[in-house]
């Protein structure tokens, strides 16, 4: 029974490991590039995709949906740092973080609950300046 149980444990670990993997993408510039497009795939409204981006003290972060799928973005700042959003009553897939605090900020793609389900990719636009 303890090596049933062990084997459950430790295949747990790894699918837990494999997907936090999965779950979190680092966006980077092209060099002299103040914006990117990044793309992703949801499935449902329980699905999320998960972006990271380091920027310096100071800066303007700026966020937008850019594809015809509703998405609902949400911006998590470095620890120690505060940004509240502006909820609206839309989908809040709009956003601008100014002035920026220095490291890394999360940035959350859901499918909007506001709007019709789908399934499929959405893009998202991140700027920096």
């Amino acid at each position: 029974m303890k090596r049933i149980t062990y084997s459950f444990a430790a295949a747990a670990f790894v699918m837990l490991a494999g997907s936090a993997a999965y779950s979190q993408k680092r966006i980077e510039f092209v060099r002299g590039a103040t914006s990117a497009v990044v793309t992703g795939t949801l499935n449902g409204y329980n699905d999320k995709r998960t972006f990271v981006i380091e920027v310096r003290r100071g800066q303007t972060l700026t966020t937008d949906s850019v594809g015809a799928n509703h998405i609902t973005i949400s911006i998590k700042p470095p620890r120690g740092a505060r940004y509240e959003a502006d909820l609206a009553a839309n989908c809040n897939d709009e956003h601008r973080v100014r002035p920026t605090a220095a490291g890394d900020y999360v940035i959350t793609v859901t499918e909007c609950k506001k709007a019709d389900r789908w399934r499929g990719r959405f893009r998202l636009r991140v700027g920096v300046r």
